[in-house]
This record gives C-alpha cells, sequence and structure tokens, in this order.
C-alpha cells in the first residue's frame, strides 16, 4: 500500500533539526533518539516511527488528504540508511571519537536536509539503484 509522499518528508525535516541540535550541541542522548526513530522506520516503516506517527496525528489532519502517494519501500530503506549513519555517529561519541561521531551525524543531516527541502531522497535512490542492479544480476 502506497503511502502519503509529504509523510517522509515531514520526518525528514524533523530530523534535520534533530541532528543539527546534535550537532551544535554533541548530545549523544539526542543523536540516540534520532537512532532510535530510525530504528522504529526501519523496521516498521515510516509510518510507524514516531514521526510518521506525529504526522498521521497533528499534521495530516490540518493539511488535508494526500494528492500524491509513493511506494514506501523506498524511504523504509532510507530510514535504515540513516540507522547505519547515526549509529556510527553514536558509536563515534560513546567511544570518545567525536569527530566521528561529527562526520556521520553531518552525513544524516546533509541527507535529510536535502529531503526535507528539495524532496530529494538519497536513500531513495540508493534503493532504486540497488533494485536496478540486483534486477539486472538475476
Amino acid at each position: 500500500m502506497d503511502i502519503d509522499a509529504r509523510g517522509p518528508r515531514f520526518g525528514a525535516a524533523v530530523t534535520t533539526v534533530v541532528l543539527a541540535v546534535v550537532l551544535v550541541t554533541g548530545s549523544a542522548w539526542l543523536l540516540a533518539w534520532q537512532t532510535l526513530a530510525f530504528a522504529f522506520g526501519a523496521a516498521g516503516g515510516v509510518g510507524r516511527s514516531p514521526y510518521g506517527w506525529l504526522f498521521r496525528k497533528a499534521v495530516r489532519p490540518r493539511i488535508g488528504p494526500p494528492t500524491e502517494f509513493e511506494a514506501p519501500e523506498p524511504p523504509r530503506f532510507a530510514q535504515a540508511v540513516g540507522l547505519v549513519f547515526a549509529g556510527v555517529g553514536l558509536a563515534g561519541y560513546a567511544l570518545g571519537l567525536e569527530w566521528l561521531g561529527l562526520a556521520a551525524t553531518g552525513a544524516a543531516l546533509a541527507a535529510a536536509f536535502l529531503n526535507a527541502a528539495f524532496g530529494y531522497c538519497l536513500g531513495c535512490e540508493m534503493y532504486l539503484l540497488v533494485r536496478r542492479a540486483t534486477a539486472g544480476a538475476e
């Protein structure tokens, strides 16, 4: 079942703010929260993430029904990619490798910002590339 295309973009906007605050404050706790949010999105799809829930309950009723839909698999894959970067960043902060925490968090922030500001989902594009590559290998 396709999903409201505005939901993942809303989630990306919230993620952008959260990751920007992580970079400014160096808060490993806030990055742990974002890692958990990515984990929920990767495991259950973007609708099961905390930001997906917030979109569904608080935002969507105020902006009306969707006019554009998308397949759920690419955004779910993008959540998994975000989970990897946030996990690496969290490990960096936890191990005292601040440069690793900053670099991985910055990469996740860049991807989230591209989706939030321009509707360009890097993780979704990666998903499509992987699908094309594996379809040709079969």
